[in-house]
């Protein structure tokens, strides 16, 4: 810590001499008084705020000119304004009253909407309404073509007939000789044993199987 000495001591001449700060590395700090007796360093701080102003500036520049730089090069892209591309300020509209008449007319046009249409759900019943379809179709008898006669028997009927009276054989094809390398495909049967249910009707049959113990009960 600097010291003036004005004494009169040797090597004053009367006014007083700025002398080197002593060095006390060496020796122990008294913390006894239980604060800093030396003043801080102002000059720190102060670099320390210059150089981060003078960042927050430069910072703030460089963000402004990228910013311009990109609106320039978006109006270059769009060209000159014109009557398709003016903006609106829609917040002067406020909001808009909803017509109960259409909403009438919407309903009424989704309803008759024509196929194909948006699924109302993940499909699971749109496929469980195509196999129950399905399964009148090969479960009951129905008209094919009723002017001609022809109808539809259940497939369990049809199976009996086939065991019966057998299938038609088809003529022989003469068969092209095979390649080498060939081998002549063997076709496993059956090819298919129908449609699997999807869980989702497995769930509906539970519950339905559910509720009619449920009514069976309250009987």
């Amino acid at each position: 810590m600097p010291t003036h000495k004005g004494d009169g001591s040797e090597g004053d001449s009367g006014h007083g001499l700025w002398q080197e700060p002593e060095d006390h590395s060496g020796e122990e700090i008294d913390a006894s008084a239980g604060f800093e007796k030396s003043d801080v360093r102002v000059t720190g701080i102060v670099v320390f705020l210059t150089a981060l102003g003078i960042f927050v500036v430069v910072t703030a520049v460089l963000c402004y000119g990228i910013g311009m730089v990109i609106n320039a090069q978006m109006k270059k892209d769009d060209g000159p304004k014109n009557k398709w591309s003016t903006t609106v300020d829609v917040r002067t509209l406020g909001n808009l009253a909803s017509s109960p008449e259409l909403q009438n007319k919407m309903a009424a046009m989704t309803q008759n909407f024509p196929t194909p249409r948006l699924q109302t759900d993940d499909g699971n019943q749109e496929i469980a309404d195509l196999h129950a379809k399905e399964d009148l179709l090969l479960e009951h008898y129905s008209w094919a073509n009723q002017s001609q006669g022809k109808v539809r028997i259940p497939i369990e009927r049809a199976m009996e007939l086939i065991a019966q009276s057998g299938l038609p054989v088809a003529p022989a094809v003469a068969e092209a000789p095979l390649l080498t390398g060939d081998s002549k495909p063997v076709v496993a049967v059956p090819l298919t044993n129908g449609f699997a249910r999807t869980g989702y009707e497995h769930d509906q049959a539970v519950l339905e199987a559910v509720e009619g113990k449920r009514t069976e009960q309250q009987k």
